[in-house]
């Protein structure tokens, strides 16, 4: 049986369990159960703090988590990195006093900077050539010039709208984060295979959030500059139908080009376009 880790509460657990669910694999914590078994998938979960995450799993005693990727920076475990998960997406930036001066990371010279993230935060500094004092906060970092702990913050930020109500104004991106998926680094054959197939699964959703499946119709006569926008995982599927002149058009396109795709479509005679999302996508 596979052991995964995820995020007990917050905002990587909602999306960690509908990943789950997406690939049908079934798991709850209700009663603030710590542990679950899953329905339809070898797995064991574990519902820790996202913290500990990396720690658990570099000792073994989960095999996989999923995690923001700062904390995994941060934390400087030994894991692997297998997948990002495109969910959990947020920046950790630099942030100072809407009044105050900032000209460059060369500004930060000598500043106190508080943050939770004093490994990842260090590291950019010294890479830029900057030597600062980092209060280590473990939370509201917000706070910390306005009560003089500190002349500027380094956080996680979303909207940037706990910042503009502190006051603050975003000024340097140091990461960008999203949610990963990590594993041991020692795996036994049978644990990896499990994983592999975990993956498997997770990649066929991940393909098909970024994909829609259309149909249309097509006059035959405008056939070939159609099949010729349309991309297709190999080409459009064409079938006759029943009214002589015209065919059904089937293909895949990508969430990034369909808009243009459709246009162009359009443009060239397609009618009774139709577009369904993609549950499961396997290339």
């Amino acid at each position: 049986m596979l052991r995964l880790a995820i995020q007990k509460s917050g905002r990587l657990y909602e999306d960690s369990v509908g990943l789950l669910k997406s690939c049908s694999i079934g798991v709850s914590n209700g009663g603030g159960r710590l542990r679950a078994i899953a329905d339809s998938f070898p797995l064991e979960v574990f519902f820790l703090r996202d913290d500990d995450i990396p720690q658990y799993v570099e000792d073994g005693v989960a095999d996989c988590g999923i995690v923001g990727e700062n904390v995994v920076l941060e934390k400087n475990k030994q894991v692997q990195v297998i997948e990002p998960l495109g969910f959990g997406r947020c920046r950790l930036s630099l942030a100072v006093p809407k009044s105050a001066k900032y000209e460059g990371v060369g500004s930060l010279q000598g500043a106190r900077i508080a943050t939770s993230y004093p490994q990842i935060l260090g590291d950019f500094l010294r890479k830029n050539g900057v030597q600062a004092d980092l209060h280590e906060i473990s939370g509201s970092v917000e706070i910390a010039p306005s009560i003089g702990l500190a002349d500027c913050i380094c956080d996680l930020v979303s909207t940037g709208s706990t910042l503009i109500s502190n006051g603050l104004r975003e000024v340097e991106t140091v990461l960008e984060s999203q949610a990963v998926l990590v594993a041991s680094q020692n795996l036994p054959s049978d644990k990896q295979a499990l994983l592999d197939k975990l993956l498997f699964r997770i990649r066929a959703v991940k393909q098909s959030k970024n994909h829609k499946y259309i149909l249309l119709n097509a006059p035959n006569d405008r056939l070939a500059d159609i099949i010729r926008i349309l991309p297709g995982m190999k080409s459009p599927t064409v079938l006759p139908l029943a009214d002589a002149g015209w065919s059904s058009v089937h293909s895949v396109v990508q969430e990034d080009r369909f808009w243009d795709i459709i246009e162009d479509l359009k443009a060239n005679g397609a009618q009774g376009i139709l577009v369904v999302p993609i549950e499961k996508m396997i290339l």
